[in-house]
């Protein structure tokens, strides 16, 4: 098995650069996914360590060898696309033994090795079947055994679950993850599906614009989100944001509402924000939600304006003057028209407006390069 190594790889269309000096490791036999919206650069980064497509600049490995110029063929790795590619004429067995056989692999061992692998995925009762004989979760796994058959490095998926129903999806997201810690293939799995992301992988490459935006333990991009954007792409509902003015006084201003901030965060912003202009950031489900204001004055008023339901929680739309912040409460919370919030210090994230960046991450970054 082996580690991939990207090293300033960069890929350009034209004027749009797709991949911008993109730089990662996943480590032998990790479960790397790349993940972000579309267009973001995933999959033309994905199709790069596949030999589908040659970067402009930066170093492909693969082990230990550097990969750019070798054909696909020649990098031992398996691609599995979002449409499953099935010879739609070949029974299962035929469509699992064709790569075999292109490698010239004796006839013997083609066999072994094909029903080994259907005895992997459960699919040794449909061998003899064609393609339109099978559903998508069956065709799903022929696609993979495909790429498993062969014993590659590395399994390169693109969004391979995308066609599958939503039920459907759930179980193949356990049953691929298993799958891959059994088997001990380094995989990269591309995906815009957050919720595929934050449960499959053992760390998440998020990218937009074709940069590098983080790239850490799922739990630490949701607990640390590196920027705005990573803040507001990954967790649903979505986080809320405010843009505010930091006073002498320690005080966010937001307009609609002032923010008490305890003195070491304010010694963070006034250190490690480029000016005053900061972004607050509270995700709904750490929002608490007060009926009374309890002669606090740490308490935001707002005014209910809608609730989502969503079973086991509920979303509460409240209209604090022109925005709309949104809080998560258990279903039999006692709505009313008033109510206050409180946001816990510990859970509120700071940005610098300007760069964007989380003010955690540039202390971070600023202790680590010892400024």
């Amino acid at each position: 098995m082996a580690r991939v190594s990207l090293k300033g790889v960069t890929k350009r269309f034209g004027e749009v650069v797709a991949v911008n000096e993109l730089s990662l490791e996943a480590k032998d036999k990790e479960f790397v996914v790349f993940l972000g919206p579309s267009g973001c650069g995933k999959t033309t980064a994905l199709r790069c360590i596949a030999g589908l497509e040659v970067p402009d600049e930066g170093e492909i490995y693969i082990g230990n060898e550097l990969v750019n110029d070798l054909d696909p063929k020649d990098r031992n790795v398996a691609m599995v696309f979002q449409s499953y590619a099935l010879y739609p004429h070949m029974t299962v067995f035929d469509n699992l033994s064709f790569p075999l056989e292109n490698a010239k692999v004796p006839k013997d061992e083609i066999k072994t090795r094909v029903h080994a692998t259907a005895s992997l995925l459960k699919i040794e009762p449909l061998l003899d079947r064609k393609p339109k004989q099978l559903s998508g979760g069956q065709r799903q796994r022929v696609a993979l055994g495909r790429a498993i058959v062969r014993e590659p490095q590395v399994f390169l998926m693109d969004e391979p679950l995308s066609n599958l129903d939503a039920k459907l999806r759930i179980y193949m997201r356990a049953e691929l993850k298993k799958l891959q810690k059994e088997i001990g293939v380094t995989t990269i799995y591309v995906t815009h599906d957050q919720v595929e992301a934050m449960t499959m992988a053992d760390r998440v490459a998020i990218l937009e614009g074709g940069l590098l935006q983080q790239f850490n333990m799922p739990d630490q991009i949701y607990d640390q989100p590196s920027n705005v954007f990573v803040a507001g792409f990954v967790g649903s509902p979505p986080a809320n944001f405010f843009d505010c003015t930091l006073t002498e006084e320690r005080v966010l201003d937001a307009g609609e509402f002032k923010y008490h901030l305890p003195e070491e965060l304010a010694e963070i912003a006034t250190k490690y924000a480029s000016s005053s202009d900061l972004i607050l950031a509270i995700r709904p489900q750490h929002i608490k939600i007060h009926t009374e204001e309890e002669g606090r004055t740490d308490l935001i008023k707002a005014e209910l304006y809608t609730t989502e339901p969503l079973g086991e929680r509920m979303i509460l739309d409240l209209e604090v003057g022109k925005s709309i912040i949104k809080a998560l409460v258990e279903p039999d919370f006692q709505i009313q028209d008033e109510l206050w919030m409180e946001f816990p210090p510990s859970k509120i994230y700071l940005f610098d407006k300007k760069t964007q960046k989380s003010l955690a991450f540039i202390k971070a970054e600023k202790r680590r390069i010892g400024s």
